[in-house]
């Protein structure tokens, strides 16, 4: 009786042994599978999808077999990682082990939208409309009912928003992005406030933020900035009306076809400075931290005007007799390749998904 039952262990452990074997067999050749792929495919992996809900669908595509023995490696090694969603790239070669490693790093592909210094919120909003992986949330509402559901109810939403370079994946929304690039405008201009210089003519932040965007459309040199900063802060402080180009152009809008006429100079929109006095009620652009340092750190002189030179450069006067005189010369004689700003720095070539 005790030999049957010793053989009958031993059998029973031989063959516990042979399945084990098995299945650490059949484990390994499941996670070594490739993937079944033609070519490079994007799998769209909604929230609240699970690993085994996914195995069970690539599955059934043909795209990888035995899900069976993978959803068993993820439940016993890859339980405590979360699945992120989003879209994961598969390409030919990729082995199934391969595929749950993505996973569980939460390597999802990345797609990036930059919004640029001068920019104003309509190219802001018509940007956003582009991004096909965002969810567009923002469509049919206006500016005011866009600002409300960001939380900013009553706040113009020109300039609040910092121009940069940000990463988002599928099933982000634009209001996502947007969320983003306010706070980071906060942030800098906090920031930059908090090391301003003495003796400004502003009465909080914001209009130092209405200052840079005039800075960010009068210049693109770098090295002008404060230049141009000092010229409006010297005006304002004498009660000289601005009589700035970039916020004429604004308060024509849409209405604006590339040329500025003595009637737009002398028509009175909120927003012209030439027969407007002080800033402009709000922003007028997106702006740079370097505007917003300008504009919180002027230079000192005694320039009151300039006048551009054609080049992207500007040339400063600190009497009109001399403005007069940089006006006869770079702008009524206007040279054949003449520009109000620098020629734009060719942008590097990349991929836009990462």
């Amino acid at each position: 009786m005790i030999r049957k039952l010793l053989l009958l262990l031993e059998s029973g452990l031989l063959l516990a042994g042979l399945l084990l074997a098995f299945a650490v067999w059949q484990q390994h050749e499941s996670l070594e599978q490739p993937l079944q792929l033609a070519e490079e495919q994007l799998l769209d992996v909604p929230a609240g999808a699970t690993p085994s809900g996914l195995l069970n669908r690539l599955e059934s595509e043909g795209i990888l077999r035995d899900a069976f023995w993978l959803r068993l490696y993820w439940r016993f090694n890859l339980a405590s990682h979360a699945l992120h969603s989003g879209e994961y790239r598969m390409a030919p070669g990729m082995r199934a082990i391969d595929l749950l490693g993505l996973w569980q790093r939460g390597e999802v592909v990345q797609y990036s939208l930059t919004l640029v210094e001068g920019w104003n919120f309509r190219q802001v909003r018509a940007a956003l409309a582009r991004q096909a992986k965002l969810e567009q949330t923002l469509d049919g509402l206006s500016d005011a009912e866009l600002m409300a559901r960001l939380g900013q109810a009553g706040l113009h939403p020109e300039g609040r928003f910092f121009p940069d370079t940000y990463r988002y994946v599928r099933g982000m929304s634009d209001m996502d992005l947007l969320k983003q690039a306010h706070a980071r405008l906060e942030s800098v201009l906090a920031e930059e406030w908090g090391k301003r210089a003495e003796g400004l003519p502003y009465r909080d932040p914001y209009e130092a933020l209405i200052m840079a965007s005039l800075v960010e459309k009068e210049t693109g040199v770098p090295e002008e900035r404060s230049q141009i900063a000092g010229v409006f802060i010297r005006r304002l402080k004498l009660g000289m009306l601005l009589q700035t180009d970039p916020t004429v152009i604004y308060g024509l809008g849409e209405r604006y076809n590339g040329k500025l006429t003595r009637a737009h100079l002398l028509e009175p929109t909120p927003y012209n400075t030439y027969v407007k006095a002080g800033l402009p009620p709000t922003p007028i652009s997106l702006v740079g931290r370097e505007a917003i340092h300008a504009a919180l750190h002027p230079a000192e002189g005694k320039s009151l005007y300039f006048v551009a030179r054609g080049d992207g450069s500007h040339v400063f006067s600190s009497s009109l007799e001399e403005h007069n005189r940089a006006v006869r010369e770079f702008q009524l004689n206007r040279r054949s390749d003449y520009r109000s700003s620098p020629l734009p720095i060719p942008p590097a070539v990349k991929p836009d998904a990462q």
